[in-house]
């Protein structure tokens, strides 16, 4: 499995003020009239939530864990100053370079999604992730757009057996298996970080996050048969040895709640 390049990634959104000043008329509102106007049309529209519609978020980070051949690596992408379409420009930029297996929580239900309408509103070019085998035929029966392929693999989705109501939240799952989960910030933060101007908060929320993901991949691929005992705890030492070596706050106390092997039930 470690012969190609493994990616794990998510994304952090917020609500799209541009987008709900145009759609909604309010022209001249400050940005939390816009925010508060539009969560509350989409709480009339669907009866009770006031999660808007993939079209109206747009992205503030991207953050993703890479396995190459050469090791263990977790970043955002960009830096705090950059801007949507770059993130998403590097995104993609990322998968024409290394044509990995990308690794995502819920990936095919909200990240693409998203990234699919703001890189049609930003004009970013994906060709390789688009591909589906007319251009390389080693695409057409494993593409990136496949729900039943396997070059992204959304866990969330494969471990309901692809049925929704079956669906689990990450948190849950990556506490169950003695990984840290969420550490005192949710996705519901974001918007507040994002308008007092913390960056910086949401890129390490979102790193922490993408770890879960990568370690509840690689016990994934363990109780598939694809991974030996031996090889897991080999995979793991490389994740904690990158924490470790590491001076960032929020990496640091990602590995201080990582539970010591063999801590969860077989893990």
């Amino acid at each position: 499995m470690f012969d190609s390049n493994l990616l794990a990634f998510d994304i952090e959104t917020v609500p799209d003020v541009a987008t709900g000043r145009k759609l909604l008329d309010m022209d001249g509102c400050d940005d939390k009239d816009v925010v508060r106007a539009m969560h509350t049309l989409r709480r009339h529209k669907t009866g009770g939530s006031e999660f808007l519609a993939l079209y109206q978020m747009r992205v503030v980070a991207i953050s993703v864990a890479l396995r190459g051949r050469d090791g263990f690596r977790v970043w955002s992408l960009g830096d705090k100053g950059s801007d949507e379409a770059e993130l998403i420009d590097r995104f993609y930029r990322g998968i024409e370079k290394y044509t990995p297996t990308l690794i995502s929580w819920n990936g095919s239900g909200f990240d693409f999604p998203v990234l699919h309408y703001r890189s049609l509103l930003h004009g970013v070019v994906a060709a390789h992730y688009w591909e589906t085998g007319d251009s390389d035929r080693e695409f057409k029966w494993n593409n990136y757009l496949n729900r039943y392929h396997w070059r992204h693999i959304d866990l969330m989705d494969v471990l309901a057996g692809f049925q929704n109501r079956a669906a689990a939240p990450l948190d849950v799952i990556a506490t169950l298996i003695g990984l840290p989960g969420k550490m005192g910030m949710s996705g519901a933060d974001v918007w507040d970080c994002f308008h007092a101007g913390d960056i910086q908060s949401i890129r390490n929320y979102c790193e922490t996050d993408v770890l879960n993901t990568y370690l509840v991949y690689l016990q994934f691929e363990f109780v598939r048969g694809n991974l030996s005992r031996s090889r897991l705890e080999t995979e793991r030492e490389m994740v904690r040895s990158v924490l470790k070596d590491s001076d960032e706050e929020h990496l640091c106390q990602f590995l201080a709640h990582w539970a010591t092997p063999g801590a969860s039930s077989r893990s």
